[in-house]
């Protein structure tokens, strides 16, 4: 297949890059290339695959850019987004433009470009301060509490209508908390970093007790392949799937495990509260039976996750 991937140089997009061309595929990375792994790893997989990869620099505002990294695909892997969560107050235009907007944009240049089926990447986030776990799809959706999964939510709306307007098809997929190599943001690497300056004490917002239910980078890209490529479609034009584990951990639990890890025993503030900052549910809990259905299934446990992370950064 020839497959287009936005956002191909983040986290998890260059991780899904790097299976899509191992399974055989012809990819097309369209990234602005303002954050991510760029050099180092554009560079070897030029040199591993000359011939079935590319890379388009470009934002999502870029029109004829857009339109030629569309040209002659067969899918599109929609993970461009604003990752930085919690700072939505603090640039509350950015999710609405970066996520929502630019959803938009690709949407239409999609049809225009007559390329017809859509991965998205979604979130958690849009089941908000949830009181139904595990959270299936079919949850009905509370109040929004922050700007980054109001964006996503809206995104999903406006995917759906595209797909039962002009003929598309969709996967959307919400993702509990990613963790892995190549992440560059988050719990895990605010801790590092706060470890690595001063070991002896450690300021943790909420009050440690927000519990989740991460999931690991490489059991994410399975189930991104698994429904979009290895299964066929014979579905309504939108399916949604849940990503997470079965299990939780609390941010203490967490922080546990990275402390071990460093050989660090710091003292713990807390900032109080039940979320971390505006928007942070204290629990994400996701059931994921529907994909479960499909043979996908994590491999790795939360705790091998957070170690595995907290090794990367080494």
């Amino acid at each position: 297949m020839n497959i287009l991937v936005t956002g191909g140089v983040g986290f998890i997009g260059s991780h899904l890059v790097d299976r899509l061309l191992l399974l055989g595929h012809n990819v097309t990375v369209y990234d602005a290339m303002i954050h991510g792994f760029v050099t180092s790893w554009r560079d070897a997989a030029v040199a591993k695959y000359p011939d079935r990869f590319k890379m388009i620099r470009g934002d999502m505002g870029a029109g004829e850019r857009l339109m030629e990294a569309l040209y002659d695909q067969d899918l599109v892997y929609h993970l461009a987004a604003n990752a930085d969560v919690r700072g939505g107050t603090k640039f509350p235009g950015r999710d609405l433009e970066q996520n929502l907007l630019a959803t938009n944009r690709l949407l239409e240049h999609m049809r225009q470009a007559k390329v017809a089926r859509i991965a998205f990447a979604s979130t958690s986030a849009v089941y908000g301060n949830q009181t139904v776990f595990p959270t299936s799809e079919d949850a009905p959706f509370p109040v929004q509490t922050s700007l980054y999964g109001a964006s996503k939510v809206a995104a999903e709306g406006l995917i759906s209508a595209y797909c039962y307007g002009f003929g598309m098809w969709a996967t959307i997929y919400r993702f509990a908390p990613v963790l892995g190599e190549r992440y560059a943001h988050g719990h895990v690497w605010d801790f590092y970093q706060k470890l690595k300056t001063d070991p002896h004490h450690i300021m943790v917002l909420g009050n440690g007790k927000q519990a989740k239910s991460y999931v690991y980078v490489a059991d994410v890209i399975d189930a991104l392949v698994l429904e979009v490529i290895q299964q066929p479609r014979m579905a309504p034009p939108v399916l949604i799937y849940n990503v997470g584990t079965d299990e939780v951990c609390t941010v203490d639990q967490s922080l546990d495990w990275i402390c071990e890890e460093m050989g660090v025993q710091p003292e713990r503030q807390y900032t109080g509260g039940e979320g971390g900052w505006p928007g942070d549910p204290p629990r994400i809990e996701l059931h994921c039976g529907r994909l479960r259905n499909l043979g996908w299934k994590p491999t790795v446990s939360i705790r091998d996750a957070v170690i595995r992370t907290v090794r990367s950064f080494e």
